[in-house]
């Protein structure tokens, strides 16, 4: 029976990528958030936090490391392919591309940020505050370049990408005492609820109508994360839980987001987190030889700068992998979660 599950869902998705290359409804792509969507926005900011050098981007395009956090395309570069759009989204602060690339589709993500500010001031990256001041600034130019009809037309129709979250508490709240002396876990997950709140009425207000939101990942399964469990190096389950309940909250606010704000159409991909969760437990199914660590270096705790080209431990087909780097999945498995997403999205926004 699962046999055949398989090339049906394949089949229906071909069908509806079908159907959006040739009736696209959704003029661009428009990215928000950390380094799960990041184009790479971080390679002209001053952090450490960076990913445009190899093996970063060894499957991408011509093997160009341009920033991306993975071997290859990350999931809005499929979803943009999928809607009938370019097959990968540029960031905005890359000096490759002009407007007139940004104009169906742009990323304005950085790795490392987070909801709270204080999680984008750890490595010094693009808090989520800017990303939205380079936003607007990115709509006068979009007016200038197709003029102002035109361009709310694309503001109006496009789809927004929104996924962050997984830094307020990974590399913010479980490692500083800070937040931690403020709020018990449970209230942190309101404090970050209520910044995302915050966050979707402002991009609202600026022209956003169709937002599709990504909550937490099983973060716990993270290979930097089981390589610190001292119980045998599985998923520190305890993280999971907080990330399925954060989730839980998000979903409660898309509700009420999509009830107060007219002609608003909020969808949370909360499948996205079980796509990861089953691909984890049961790699093989998946065509995955490897789950708990990654494919760069030893695969536990390297990322960035520790992802060494030169290091003699780093997989040779991340496709193997689910995991590229500790922190962050292979294209192979970036494909797989769009695949188990873009029906939703295709249904809900391509129209």
């Amino acid at each position: 029976m699962a046999s055949l599950y398989i090339p049906v869902w394949v089949l229906l998705t071909q069908i509806l990528m079908h159907f959006a290359k040739t009736g696209a409804k959704v003029p661009a792509i428009i990215v928000f958030g950390d380094s799960s969507v990041d184009a790479g926005n971080n390679n002209v900011i001053s952090t450490l936090l960076k990913s445009n050098f190899q093996p970063y981007g060894r499957d991408f395009f011509g093997g160009r490391p341009t920033g991306r956090f993975s071997n290859g395309r990350i999931p809005p570069d499929f979803i943009s392919e999928a809607f009938g759009l370019k097959p990968s989204v540029p960031a905005y602060l890359d000096s490759m591309y002009s407007i007139s690339d940004f104009a169906t589709g742009v990323c304005f993500a950085s790795a490392g940020t987070g909801y709270d500010n204080a999680t984008s001031d750890v490595l010094n990256v693009i808090p989520l505050w800017q990303e939205v001041e380079y936003y607007k600034e990115y709509q006068n130019k979009l007016r200038a370049y197709l003029g102002r009809r035109k361009a709310n037309r694309v503001l109006s129709g496009a789809l927004y990408l929104v996924s962050l979250g997984t830094n307020d508490f990974l590399e913010n709240y479980y490692i500083f005492p800070q937040r931690q002396s403020q709020f018990t876990v449970e209230q942190y997950q309101d404090f970050i609820v209520g910044l995302s709140g915050n966050f979707l009425r402002e991009i609202y207000s600026l022209g956003a109508r169709k937002i599709s939101l990504t909550g937490l990942p099983p973060m716990g399964c993270l290979p930097l994360e089981r390589s610190t469990n001292l119980f045998g190096h599985e998923c520190v389950e305890d993280y999971n839980k907080v990330a399925l309940e954060f989730n839980g909250k998000l979903k409660g606010l898309v509700k009420k987001l999509n009830e107060d704000l007219p002609r608003l159409k909020l969808v949370f991909t909360e499948s996205a987190y079980d796509a990861i969760y089953q691909i984890i437990k049961k790699p093989t199914s998946y065509g995955f030889d490897v789950a708990r660590v990654a494919c760069c270096s030893t695969g536990t705790f390297e990322m960035s700068y520790l992802c060494s080209k030169i290091n003699p431990l780093t997989c040779t087909d991340a496709n193997k992998y689910v995991f590229w780097d500790a922190f962050h999945p292979t294209e192979r498995t970036n494909k797989i979660i769009v695949d188990n997403i873009i029906g939703l999205l295709l249904k809900e926004f391509n129209n």
